[in-house]
């Protein structure tokens, strides 16, 4: 085999007939500038080829299933090995995908728990053991010789009745004696039970002495008792104790019988194991009284009722008014002010009949009385008796997700919970983190036979935590949500599978594994991607991060600028060659020659500032935490560290309801001050910018109406009499019927992800034929969809609104991606770029806060410095801009940092140190610090 993977003439996208040769088995990183051709060479070319060799190797059969793969522009490529690609694309969101599932950590605990594991009483919380009868006899054996016992079965538990019936069938079926209510008594004796008490009666199936020799009489008797009984015997000692034997998993005290354990038991996606309430997903919609009443300073008159709040002098509203009044409340009253007994009947529903005065279309003024339902029970039976989407919406805004009533978000039966391991249930040993797992399977303590049943399983679960932490991962949970997870932390879970799958010869090609990491866990990464290539396999890296770059074994720098002005390789050779290359941008960075330049004085603090009191989200530690205003803050911590339950489900949702009227709850805190400062906050996240190929650039920036009135405005529209509608892919009329507008047709593939290949008939164009056919300056609206931004800047020169707003994506790193580029295409860092783009575009006010959640995802360090400038340009307007950041470079050049620790998990969520980052970098108790006072030393 070719020692070498060669490629000769890759022409995908922007590259220009790209030739490379790269070492196998080794750990080669791409790098270069945004939209410089990175992606297409290592995903589109590379991986792509790899993956379509390999479906061609597959029987005819099930190629069928797969569809054949394209093989990419490229004249060819030799020393190819099956790839696998490990991208940031988000894991499940379906609300049954945990970390534990898609890791398969989690068969093995319910394997390990279905076969090891002790069952407990749900009632009583005794251990649940059952008993051979050889067993039972064994145990009955080991008490003193001498020792005088009776074999007795429980016939009757806690029944009234005088039981005539039953005592003659035991006197029948030749029994002597039996135990009453723990009294003993000869059959033959007169008994008269009260039938108004519950009695106990247990059958006394032998009299026996303990000594050799009695073994088989006392097998017989106590076989005989449990068919009798059903499972369940007592062995009464004499004037001592009395010993319980089941043969069944049932509480002897209790009666509660638990059912064989399989590991279906224990899986929350079955009816076996599923809590009946929740059917396994841990929690349900509930109506949240925080949103149904989301400012506690308005009155009713006002609407402080939200969901009521557009139905004056209705039927319900009406009824509202009768309920205040019967408590004595005004409605102009803040609700705040409410007495306790009036805001639960207003939620929860009266049963004071209200009478009260109702103007209805139909049947004019009239009297009614009635009951008050109460809004969670209005809100929640219209939620399940609405057939209309739009009243669906509506209502989901005062719903909440709240844990199950039942088994309070464990998604188990309670008897699967009941069954422990180490002391722990498995919902528990899930809730704990992968670092504190490690621990608690290392030391777990287990008998002899339970050691021989799980060494196996438990060497698997061991190895995959390892792995996890390996990657950087130790702070979270097995039974932590996949939906939850940020790309790079989803991306280093398939990360940690790869590892643990032990394969060799494989091209591995990943995309920026690193983001989302603190600089301290960089190390751990480095380590994980560095066992890939000792065991045989060639990593191809697409990274920015210094780091990376400084271990690799090559370096391919792709450039020398984005979109047409890239597609070349600049520079190709170990880190310090790179460095020493003199037209490479990378280099320029990593040999020192060029970098971000800390300012030279930080702005002034204002005084003003928000401060979030006693938050307490996820794993905040009810902390008070201020953010100065007019200032750029970044945040930092170590990942998990709680950064973003501070930043995006506090500080955003708690500003979002009060200044923009979202009904979005809040993360929990005591409360939040300074509001007055700001008038609107915007969180440019890296969600996408639409769910569907018609959402792109030019349409969400709404550059795309302009273009549109340019085009309805030539002379051969208005000849043909076609208005801006005409120029929309979104309506009937100018758009291709075929595709319905959309280029392209999405192929559904059952089990495999939507495959989407071009429209037969406008060949991805969009549009119909006539409408193609007017142009402006020579080219029609499709080919204008088709411009990069930088040739659109060009193309529009003479149009100021359209330039200031593609100026600005321009100024962001944009340039190179393309009008009318479908959202499906974009990363999640080029979305939240277009939506910053967006925002600068706007016209502000200089009253704002901006909040980001690492903005550098998937820019080179000259870009960066491009996003920087953006940033504090929005800062000098008088704005607020906080970022969550792990980029040494963006958070040396803030005005103020929140550091978060100190580690991640349930050992973080405290403040470790705020202020200018030159008092970060000295405070030694800040793994952030440490690492800023070296980037600081080398700025100076």
């Amino acid at each position: 085999m070719n020692s070498n993977i060669v490629i000769k003439g890759a022409r995908v996208h922007n590259l220009k007939n790209v030739d490379l040769e790269i070492p196998r088995n080794k750990f080669v990183v791409f790098t270069g500038l945004s939209g410089s051709g990175k992606s297409s060479l290592a995903f589109d070319t590379i991986y792509a080829e790899g993956q379509r060799r390999y479906v061609e190797s597959l029987s005819s059969y099930a190629r069928q299933f797969l569809g054949q793969m394209d093989k990419p522009e490229v004249d060819y490529i030799e020393g190819m090995s099956p790839a696998i690609s490990i991208d940031q694309k988000t894991t499940s969101k379906n609300p049954r995908s945990t970390v534990g599932t898609v890791t398969e950590i989690y068969d093995y605990l319910r394997l390990l728990y279905a076969r090891i594991g002790r069952p407990y009483c749900a009632k009583c919380g005794k251990e649940i053991t059952s008993y051979s009868p050889d067993q039972m006899v064994d145990s009955v054996m080991e008490l003193d010789e001498g020792t005088r016992i009776m074999i007795v079965a429980p016939f009757v538990k806690r029944r009234k009745g005088t039981h005539k019936r039953n005592l003659e069938q035991i006197k029948k079926d030749g029994y002597l004696r039996v135990m009453i209510d723990g009294a003993l008594y000869h059959l033959d004796d007169e008994i008269e039970l009260d039938k108004n008490k519950v009695h106990d009666i247990d059958v006394v199936v032998d009299r026996l002495i303990v000594r050799d020799g009695i073994e088989s009489r006392l097998t017989d008797s106590i076989e005989q008792a449990l068919r009798l009984s059903d499972g369940l015997i007592y062995v009464d000692i004499i004037d001592g104790e009395r010993l319980t034997f089941s043969s069944k998993l049932a509480c002897p005290d209790c009666g509660i019988i638990i059912e064989e354990l399989t590991p279906r038991s224990f899986s929350f996606n079955t009816p076996i194991g599923a809590c009946d309430t929740c059917h396994g997903i841990g929690y349900s919609k509930e109506v949240d009284e925080d949103l149904v009443i989301p400012n506690k300073e308005l009155s009713l008159n006002q609407g402080a009722v939200a969901c009521y709040s557009t139905m004056e002098g209705t039927y319900y509203s009406q009824m509202i008014k009768a309920l205040a009044d019967h408590h004595g409340f005004s409605m102009d009253e803040p609700i705040q002010n409410a007495p306790k007994a009036f805001l639960d009947d207003l939620f929860n529903g009266s049963d004071v009949k209200l009478k009260f005065t109702f103007n209805s279309h139909f049947s004019g003024h009239k009297s009614y009385t009635g009951t008050f339902e109460g809004i969670k029970a209005n809100l929640k039976r219209r939620y399940i008796e609405t057939t209309s989407d739009a009243q669906l919406g509506r209502i989901e805004q005062f719903l909440s997700d709240t844990p199950c009533p039942t088994c309070h978000g464990a998604r188990l039966k309670a008897s699967s919970l009941m069954v422990r391991v180490g002391g722990l249930n498995i919902y528990e040993a899930t809730q704990l983190s992968i670092v504190k797992a490690m621990d608690f399977f290392d030391h777990l303590e287990l008998t002899e036979k339970e050691t021989l049943i799980a060494a196996e399983i438990l060497k698997e679960i061991k190895a995959r935590l390892s792995f996890l932490n390996t990657v950087g991962l130790d702070y979270i949970t097995l039974a932590r949500m996949s939906g939850t997870l940020s790309g790079g932390e989803s991306q280093r879970i398939r990360l940690a599978t790869q590892i643990g799958s032990k394969l060799v010869g494989v091209i591995y090609v990943l995309d920026e594994p690193s983001i989302g990491l603190h600089q301290r866990d960089n190390d751990k990464l480095l380590g994980a991607l560095r066992e890939l290539t000792d065991a045989g396999n060639t990593l191809i890296v697409v990274e920015h991060d210094e780091d990376t770059m400084r271990v690799a074994d090559q370096i391919v720098d792709i450039g020398p600028g984005a979109g047409r002005h890239g597609g070349e390789i600049v520079a190709q050779g170990t880190p310090n060659e790179v460095a020493a290359c003199e037209d490479s941008i990378t280099g320029a960075y990593l040999s020192g020659r060029q970098r971000i330049e800390v300012p030279t004085q930080r702005r002034p603090y204002t005084g003003s500032e928000i401060t979030i009191k006693g938050a307490a989200e996820n794993n905040l530690k009810h902390i008070d935490v201020s953010f100065p205003l007019g200032q750029f803050v970044a945040v930092t911590g170590v990942s998990g560290s709680g950064k973003s339950s501070l930043v995006n489900e506090i500080l955003f949702k708690a500003l979002a309801g009060k200044l923009n009227g979202s009904r979005i709850k809040a993360g929990q805190h005591d409360s939040i001050e300074g509001l007055d400062a700001i008038d609107k906050v915007v969180d440019i996240d890296q969600s996408p910018i639409g769910r569907t190929p018609r959402s792109n650039p030019v349409t969400y920036t709404g550059t795309f109406d302009i273009i549109r009135d340019i085009f309805a405005n030539t002379n051969e529209s208005k000849l043909r009499g076609y208005k801006k509608g005409r120029f929309s892919f979104n309506v009937k009329g100018g758009r291709c019927e075929a595709c319905k507008g959309d280029g392209i047709i999405k192929v559904e593939m059952h089990f495999l992800p939507d495959v989407y290949v071009p429209c037969e008939v406008c060949k991805g164009k969009r549009y119909n034929r006539e409408t193609l056919q007017v142009t402006y300056k020579g080219k029609n609206i499709s080919d204008v969809l088709n411009m990069t931004v930088e040739e659109a800047i060009d193309f529009f020169a003479v149009h100021p609104r359209i330039l200031r707003r593609l100026e600005t994506l321009k100024n962001v790193g944009l340039s190179y991606i393309k009008l009318g580029q479908p959202s499906t295409q974009l990363s999640g860092g080029e979305a939240q770029r277009i939506k910053l783009a967006t925002e600068l575009s706007k016209v502000a006010t200089g009253r704002t806060m901006y909040i980001l959640d690492e903005p550098t995802t998937g820019l080179h360090s000259e870009d960066v410095r491009k996003l920087i400038g953006v940033l504090q340009e929005l800062v000098d307007r008088g704005n607020t801009v906080v970022v969550i950041e792990h980029n040494l470079d963006v958070i040396k050049t803030a005005d103020h940092i929140i550091d978060l620790g100190p580690e991640g998990g349930d050992g973080g969520g405290t403040v470790i140190a705020t202020g200018r980052p030159e008092q970060i970098a000295s405070n030694p108790a800040s793994y952030t610090g440490q690492f800023l006072k070296k980037v600081l030393k080398e700025s100076r």
